[in-house]
């Protein structure tokens, strides 16, 4: 993730002061977090629930 699209994305989820005092450990999250999306697998089917639907009442 290039810098400017990081603190475009850390102002927006109001970490303004947190990207003005610690602009290290907000890129390292930025890092951390891209690295975690780009391992999830995104399903096939985005209609596909990935387990049954929920019943109330079904299966007490």
């Amino acid at each position: 993730m290039d810098k400017a699209t990081m603190e475009v994305l850390a102002r927006r989820a109001g970490l303004d002061k947190a990207l003005a005092e610690f602009p290290e450990d907000v890129a390292a999250a930025a890092k951390q977090a891209a690295d975690v999306a780009s391992r999830i697998r995104q399903p096939a089917d985005p209609a596909a629930e990935p387990w049954p639907p929920m019943r109330a009442g079904s299966g007490l």
